[in-house]
């Protein structure tokens, strides 16, 4: 018998097998998976993450604790790299799982992808830390509620050598500045993540477009990013959640920091049902507000990593 099928009908097979796996293994798909197979997020939506036979990270962690009761809906989340990178997930989202029985489904992938997949009908609620991008989502109706959650911030990491010689400095923009004239090699994330749209932010303010060999755009997560930092002596601009996870950092070392333009705040959005009917807004709702109680706030401001915080709680913000 011959077997025919469809490029597209392929593709969501993959898609839904790879779900599947990540699901069973932790609970989170990256986008860069999908991109690895040709897939870029076509044939994945929301029914498929929300098949039967995923675990997710949520799901594990509640299968482990004790007296855990039983799993009673399910959303997805799109969420940015960063938050899971760090582990932060992972240790909060059993928690609200243990509590609620709803069953969170990470699909991590930077800012701008996330907010796409938001837009197509394909999440439930955003995790997410882009603030111009967000304020885009907001007025094209596509979110009814922007709250933010946490904060921490990005730095500018490099090679101990630092032969643009910017370590201690506290200027973002003139790091850069020093980076672009010694030409050494600076890797970019090119995802259209929160952390690539801060990294084209300070460009433009130093006045700078940059090109040439000494400038990597990778099109990767933070993970991809720092590794190939590592593994070339560059520099690169890093949320301090994800370095401080980070363990392949070589020579890699902290050189710019404290610069308030590098401040990262994480917003949770809720989406429209209107324009997204197939959203599940009553879990989604719990989720976001559970992120943002007293009880949520203090399991992301309890989570660290060797002794240090990752992420500090602000959603009593005015």
């Amino acid at each position: 018998m011959k077997c025919r099928m469809t490029l597209s009908t392929a593709r969501s097979v993959v898609a839904r097998c790879l779900t599947a796996l990540c699901m069973m293994f932790g609970g989170v798909v990256h986008a860069e998976d999908l991109h690895a197979h040709g897939l870029h997020g076509r044939g994945l939506h929301a029914q498929d993450l929300h098949a039967q036979n995923g675990v997710s990270s949520s799901q594990a962690g509640q299968a482990a604790g004790s007296g855990a009761g039983a799993v009673r809906s399910s959303i997805v989340l799109a969420s940015t790299t960063s938050v899971e990178n760090s582990g932060l997930l992972s240790r909060i989202l059993p928690v609200f799982t243990r509590e609620t029985g709803i069953e969170v489904r990470v699909l991590a992938q930077g800012t701008g992808q996330a907010l796409a997949t938001a837009s197509r009908g394909d999440a439930d609620l955003l995790l997410v830390h882009d603030p111009e991008a967000e304020t885009r989502f907001m007025r094209e109706g596509q979110g009814i509620e922007r709250h933010e959650i946490a904060w921490n911030d990005f730095i500018v990491v490099g090679p101990a050598a630092d032969p643009a010689h910017i370590g201690g400095g506290h200027d973002a923009v003139a790091a850069l500045g020093a980076i672009a004239a010694a030409k050494a090699t600076f890797v970019s994330r090119g995802d259209k993540s929160g952390t690539d749209a801060l990294e084209k932010r300070l460009w433009k303010a130093a006045d700078i477009q940059p090109a040439g060999s000494w400038y990597r755009d990778i099109g990767g997560g933070m993970g991809a990013a720092l590794n190939a930092a590592a593994a070339t002596n560059a520099y690169t601009i890093s949320d301090r959640g994800t370095w401080l996870s980070f363990n392949n950092k070589r020579t890699l070392t902290v050189l710019v920091e404290g610069d308030p333009r590098l401040i990262n705040r994480y917003d949770v959005i809720l989406i429209d049902p209107r324009r997204h009917p197939n959203v599940k807004q009553e879990p989604a709702r719990a989720l976001a507000d559970w992120l943002r109680s007293a009880e949520g706030q203090q399991a992301i401001g309890a989570y660290t990593v060797g002794g240090t915080q990752l992420f500090h709680p602000s959603a009593g913000k005015p």
